[in-house]
């Protein structure tokens, strides 16, 4: 682990623990852990135009359970009027009836990528883990809240950095 990615941790670890502290200070009641971290990150939002998705038929047809769905798609600031970036990735179709992809993307952005994995489903909003990121996102961790827009042609990403 490099220096800069420890001194960031204790730095993320002594934000939350003081955001705890201050809250239970102001009279309230102690915060839960959820509440700390959201204190202690700091959020990026932008929207994805899912324009390029392209399912990979297997052997079994289109969309059965191993179907690839790959993707590199221009992404907009917040009020969706701007390109500040693109993605890229892959998910891999796990349960038809259920409607279930395990994805991995990266979302490039000015300055820096941030990469996320975890669930997609068909027909409903989910949560991904951010597992890292590069230049001012390096050593990126926390949660990407995934929301669909106008009936899967567009998604929220909001990024919650720890």
């Amino acid at each position: 682990m490099t220096r800069r990615i420890a001194t960031r941790r204790r730095v993320a670890a002594l934000a939350t623990a003081s955001a705890m502290t201050a809250a239970f200070a102001a009279g309230g009641a102690p915060a839960d852990a959820h509440t700390a971290r959201a204190a202690a990150s700091t959020v990026v939002h932008v929207v994805e135009h899912a324009v390029t998705d392209t399912e990979a038929p297997g052997v079994g047809g289109k969309d059965v359970k191993g179907n690839i769905l790959t993707f590199n798609n221009p992404v907009f600031n917040t009020a969706n009027k701007t390109k500040v970036g693109h993605d890229e990735g892959f998910c891999t179709r796990l349960q038809v009836k259920l409607g279930i992809w395990e994805c991995l993307w990266t979302t490039f952005l000015h300055g820096g990528e941030i990469t996320v994995q975890g669930p997609y489903y068909d027909t409903r909003n989910s949560i991904m883990s951010i597992t890292g990121g590069t230049g001012k996102y390096e050593g990126a961790r926390g949660e990407m809240n995934l929301n669909s827009r106008d009936g899967g042609k567009e998604y929220d990403f909001i990024f919650h950095l720890m």
